[in-house]
């Protein structure tokens, strides 16, 4: 009797298991906003926190603006003083859905999703649409996508001393594991 009560208890504690949210503290965003013939404007962060609930495919994200490292330390400071306004706008959010989430449809070769959501950038929010490839190994869901932003709809200001050197338009790369 103990024996079958263990079993029923491992059961449901499996399945609750399952549909627990998964997390990430390590994902990883890189954004480019550079121009051709002059120097790279990229930047990567590591330390991304992801959360998705498996159960309603909900997604979200929080990126800490100081976190993004570049080639150029000067590159970093402008980045941060004068562009993000770190000090005043200390991170980027991310909330939305990923349409027709299945957990139980995710393989290990990647499928691809549509996510849809609001990005909270710089003290602004914008609607964001785009598709991610998901795939899920033993232990974890890997997310990967791609998308581009104007910097001028988060009121970002690029100075005319440099608009030739920094593009308006910033790809954006995001990839975590969660687990």
């Amino acid at each position: 009797m103990k024996k079958l009560i263990l079993i029923a208890l491992l059961c449901v504690s499996t399945i609750s298991f399952s549909q627990q949210k998964r997390i990430s503290k390590t994902g990883k965003i890189t954004f480019e906003a550079s121009v051709p013939s002059f120097e790279e404007v990229k930047a990567t962060n590591t330390n991304v926190t992801f959360v998705l609930n498996p159960a309603t495919g909900e997604i979200a994200s929080l990126a800490l603006m100081k976190g993004f490292r570049f080639k150029v330390a000067l590159m970093e400071e402008h980045f941060n003083e004068n562009y993000i306004e770190s000090d005043q706008y200390p991170k980027a959010i991310f909330k939305g859905k990923i349409e027709d989430f299945d957990l139980n449809s995710l393989t290990a070769g990647p499928k691809d999703f549509i996510i849809k959501g609001t990005l909270q950038l710089h003290g602004k929010l914008k609607d964001i649409s785009t598709t991610a490839q998901i795939s899920m190994s033993e232990s974890a869901i890997s997310i990967v996508s791609d998308f581009a932003v104007n910097a001028s709809d988060f009121n970002i200001a690029i100075p005319s001393l440099v608009k030739n050197k920094v593009s308006n338009k910033i790809n954006i790369k995001v990839a975590a594991t969660l687990k």
